[in-house]
């Protein structure tokens, strides 16, 4: 049965919320006035200054002259170690995140809080679903993570690299035991490293539910940090992360880079290159680094069909000979059929 933190046998759970902070002044009293406006009150409330302008560090505290939380100071480093500097300033059993431009609804924590299992001594973290919504808050679906991701809660080792696992730090509680376990997040990504903390949580042994409600409204827009380099980057090192610790194991049938990761990356990848030769950018040599490593990988691995290595072979050939009006010209819609099953196989938007 779940701890209901309403019953006064239970002994209250306590909970901390993490926001990392990073020149978002325009935004970070909309989510600071959301957690103070909770039906069941966070214990600890903590803002981490991760490098901002001196401007940005002003209006934080200005902010906190209004609303009872404690500001970290610290230099840029992500979101990941941000919170990780948060989370080590804290003393609560359990663990919220917001990042600092998104908002919890009003009954967050008090959700979160009720669905940790009260039998469960390996309980690794509750999730729940969360409403999408435009940088002004302006809700566009309400069932984000359902809609991505089929499989809840996490099951398998093998979904978890097939795919995005799609359990947000904004809309999930972690217990301290289980973050503490795997010792937080992993600070070289500033991107995926949430996708990272949740599998050692999962492979740890620590178990995970599933909440079918929102808690939390997700403000997506160009500015967030789900877009842009330091995101891409992240996702080439995740990438190696995975095929690191991920060999294959032919004597079990199991070839995970074949069946888990290229599905996973690979049209990525290209997608990067793609789009680096068509803004003809200062990032086009590293995205073709990060594709000639994939293909590296790919090429010298004996699992991997023929099929599939002449495919990749042929798409880095094309693309080392492409100029920008020449990837222009084909996104703009060539009839010839090699480049329509070019754009099929590799769902690339030039």
């Amino acid at each position: 049965m779940p701890a209901n933190i309403d019953s006064p046998a239970a002994a209250k759970p306590t909970v901390v919320v993490v926001i990392p902070f990073y020149n978002g002044a325009d935004f970070i009293e909309r989510a600071v006035k959301s957690i103070f406006n909770q039906t069941v009150s966070a214990d600890e409330v903590f803002v981490v200054n991760d490098g901002s302008r001196p401007e940005e560090r002003e209006a934080l505290v200005a902010l906190a002259e209004r609303y009872p939380f404690r500001i970290i100071d610290k230099e840029n480093g992500g979101q990941g170690s941000a919170r990780n500097a948060g989370v080590a300033a804290s003393r609560s059993d359990y663990i919220c995140f917001l990042d600092q431009d998104d908002f919890y609804l009003p009954n967050h924590i008090e959700l979160l809080a009720n669905a940790i299992p009260g039998d469960d001594a390996r309980f690794g973290f509750v999730y729940a679903d969360l409403y999408e919504a435009d940088v002004d808050g302006n809700v566009v679906r309400t069932e984000l993570v359902k809609q991505h991701s089929k499989d809840h809660p996490k099951t398998s080792i093998f979904d978890i690299l097939r795919y995005d696992m799609f359990v947000l730090p904004s809309a999930t509680l972690v217990s301290r035991a289980a973050f503490d376990a795997v010792q937080g997040f992993d600070p070289q990504f500033m991107g995926f490293e949430d996708d990272d903390l949740f599998l050692r949580i999962f492979r740890k042994g620590y178990s995970n539910h599933f909440l079918d409600r929102a808690v939390t409204v997700w403000c997506i827009h160009t500015e967030s940090t789900s877009f842009g380099i330091r995101m891409i980057r992240s996702r080439y090192r995740f990438f190696l992360k995975l095929a690191a610790l991920f060999p294959d194991e032919p004597k079990r049938n199991r070839y995970y880079l074949r069946d888990y990761l290229m599905p996973r990356f690979g049209k990525l990848f290209v997608d990067h290159a793609i789009q680096a030769i068509k803004l003809d950018n200062e990032y086009r040599e590293e995205m073709f680094a990060h594709l000639d490593d994939y293909a590296r990988m790919v090429l010298t691995n004996p699992y991997v069909g023929f099929k599939a290595k002449t495919k990749l072979r042929l798409t880095r050939f094309l693309l080392s000979h492409s100029t920008p009006g020449m990837v222009r010209a084909i996104g703009a819609a060539t009839k010839l059929p090699l480049i329509r099953g070019f754009r099929r196989l590799y769902r690339a938007e030039a």
